[in-house]
């Protein structure tokens, strides 16, 4: 491949996962709006379902945000009374995000998202499966 090659937009790799990113978050949308939620507030509900009350730095690390990135949106959860921030008794300097009962029921509405994507994602099982776990290892190799 010459360098003019190297330079379309066609032969890019970040540009169909940025692409796709951008679409899997429109397939949410509609979903997202029924529960009042934007895609990143969705994505703080679910390391809080899977492990409820836990410090702020575990959900930066958890999602591959900044500290400064997540506490307004957390802000705005907590106005919209999805979760509750207290400074941890242990340590001042950390701060321990917990569920409300109101983040606790969406849950129950969460898996409207996921048959939302499998619906229009237009991939098998096998084929979902096999692009999550190429997903995860480009991830963990531009992490180191």
């Amino acid at each position: 491949m010459g360098s003019d090659d190297l330079l379309k937009l066609d032969n890019q790799l970040c540009f169909p996962l940025y692409a796709a990113s951008r679409l899997v978050t429109k397939c949410y949308q509609p979903v997202l709006d029924e529960l009042g939620l934007t895609y990143p507030q969705y994505l703080v509900l679910l390391v809080l379902w899977e492990t409820d009350a836990v410090n702020l730095s575990v959900i930066a690390q958890r999602l591959q945000l900044q500290s400064n990135t997540l506490t307004p949106l957390l802000k705005r959860m907590q106005d919209q009374k999805l979760i509750h921030r207290a400074r941890s008794a242990a340590d001042e300097r950390s701060i321990i995000i917990t569920l409300t009962e109101k983040g606790k029921a969406l849950k129950a509405k969460a898996p409207r998202m996921y048959n939302r994507l499998k619906e229009h994602l237009g991939l098998s099982m096998e084929e979902a499966r096999a692009l999550h776990g190429l997903l995860y290892k480009v991830m963990g190799s531009l992490e180191g």
